[in-house]
């Protein structure tokens, strides 16, 4: 598979764009680069946290992350954090229903291009604060890639 060799003007990084038989365009981080995933598991009324962790001489980059859970006693909003993001803190208002078996809207996003970290050995980190009393179940996942 042949491909187009990329070049980030400001950061110097390299990347290869590829054809797949049409179907869609791929971009690839190239050699060099390592898949992160992270997920807090499932919380009850606590802060569910996902967390690209820092890593020496490596450039964390996320790509995308997921926010669900269920409601609460009582109808709620919290706000979400996403840290260590060049450009600053993300933050992200997620309502919660009253009644602990009704599910929260799930938020996901896709970053497209990947939203680097702040700086080299830098970790990327994924907030949803507590729901609130009578809550069960909440996580969070991202990934994205370091390289």
């Amino acid at each position: 598979m042949s491909g187009t060799k990329l070049e980030d003007s400001t950061t110097g990084r390299s990347a290869t764009q590829k054809a797949t038989n049409n179907a869609a365009w791929v971009m690839t981080a190239g050699s060099g680069s390592a898949t992160v995933t992270s997920s807090s598991g499932n919380v009850a009324n606590a802060s569910a946290v996902a967390t690209l962790p820092a890593v020496a001489a490596k450039t964390n980059n996320l790509s995308g992350m997921l926010i669900t859970g269920a409601g609460a006693t009582a109808a709620g909003v919290v706000t979400a954090t996403i840290t260590g993001l060049a450009g600053g803190t993300m933050s992200i208002t997620v309502a919660v229903p009253a009644g602990a078996t009704l599910g929260i809207t799930p938020i996901y996003l896709d970053f497209n291009p990947p939203l680097p970290a702040t700086a080299v050995n830098t970790a990327i980190v994924v907030t949803l604060p507590a729901l609130g009393a009578g809550n069960t179940n909440a996580s969070v996942s991202a990934w994205g890639y370091r390289i």
